[in-house]
């Protein structure tokens, strides 16, 4: 690397991002968490993440840690807060660019780390190292916000799904429970799904019809954002 022509006369911090990745296993939504294998923290679990490359954007950064980690490079990606706290890294001074990203668990490959990754449900989630407890609490109020704002599910469900899958995904993220009819006539009244031929075999010896989402309504929506109340 050349030389830099200019250089700061005082100290500053450096840059790192990471990421909340979600996913959602039919029941409940989980994070996918790293085991620590050096210290600071050693032993412990945390988010994907690391230092930024000079070459490289905040999201670029994020990107390449989720591609690393799931194997995925289309995954929705979101930036929701930079945590900045004087001593949250031990070893110097760091602000982290945090984002959260939706993905479906069956579509993740493993990277390199495999054996020290694993998912875990929202509700059974370690104390985790640095900061990362609270980054784990500002990325769940950021999803279940913006989830009246924006049609969440696609990234998450698979391509078929049934109104009771996507009913679970809703109260997996809001922790709520729904009147099945009203949720089903409320979801139909948006316009964003397309009721399929299909459909599932059930328990009761009854059958579910598959859905899937409609791409032009779903992103016209999301451009235009919408609210949503149960």
């Amino acid at each position: 690397m050349e030389e830099l022509k200019y250089h700061y006369k005082y100290p500053h911090p450096c840059v790192t991002t990471d990421c909340v990745i979600f996913g959602f296993d039919g029941t409940k939504l989980n994070v996918l968490l790293i085991e620590r294998g050096i210290e600071p923290f050693k032993g412990r679990w945390a988010f994907p993440g690391g230092f930024l490359k000079m070459d490289e954007t905040a999201l670029q950064g994020a990107k390449r840690e989720l591609f690393e980690e799931t194997g995925l490079k289309d995954a929705y990606i979101h930036q929701f807060h930079a945590f900045s706290g004087v001593d949250r890294d031990p070893r110097e001074r760091v602000i982290t660019i945090a984002y959260f990203a939706l993905v479906r668990i069956s579509e993740v490959k493993a990277g390199d780390d495999a054996a020290k990754a694993q998912w875990f449900p929202l509700d059974k989630v370690p104390s985790l190292a640095f900061d990362h407890d609270l980054i784990l609490r500002e990325a769940t109020n950021e999803l279940r916000r913006q989830i009246h704002f924006e049609p969440i599910g696609f990234e998450l469900l698979p391509e078929k799904f049934t109104m009771t899958q996507l009913q679970h995904l809703y109260e997996a993220i809001l922790s709520v429970k729904f009147d099945r009819r009203n949720f089903c006539n409320k979801m139909l009244k948006l316009g964003i799904l397309t009721q399929l031929d299909e459909t599932l075999p059930m328990p009761n010896k009854k059958v579910a019809f598959l859905y899937k989402f409609n791409p032009e309504s779903y992103n016209e929506m999301k451009e235009k954002g919408f609210r949503l109340e149960f």
